[in-house]
């Protein structure tokens, strides 16, 4: 029996998080504050996509997936490319995995979705 993959989607935290920068409430400073090791997934291994960042308005968003389960053992917390993702689900049962917006201009992050995926989680 195929279970539903359970996705949660964090667009309206993102929705608000900008509300509160526009509106003076949070500052830039707090929400530019992307680690050196996710800029350097984002720059090496991260999607690039057609989205402007929301916070400089220049730089395109790069996405950086990271993988989590019991089963992934010693790779477990890894960056992964699309093609990585795709093999892990036929190799583990049940993972799951964070996606991360990432601006390379002003250090922008945001965790976009997470999602569980695996063998389980096949259609």
């Amino acid at each position: 029996m195929t279970q539903l993959m359970a996705t949660i989607d964090y667009r309206m935290a993102k929705i608000a998080t900008l509300r509160d920068v526009r509106k003076g409430r949070v500052s830039r400073f707090d929400v530019c504050d992307a680690h050196p090791e996710l800029l350097r997934a984002a720059k090496h291994i991260g999607q690039l996509t057609s989205d402007i960042c929301p916070i400089c308005e220049k730089e395109e968003l790069r996405l950086v997936v990271y993988t989590y389960g019991k089963a992934l053992k010693r790779r477990n917390g890894s960056v992964r490319r699309a093609q990585e993702l795709r093999a892990l689900r036929r190799e583990v049962d049940e993972f799951v995995c964070y996606v991360v917006e990432v601006c390379t201009g002003c250090y922008w992050n945001h965790l976009v979705r997470s999602f569980v995926t695996g063998r389980r989680h096949a259609g």
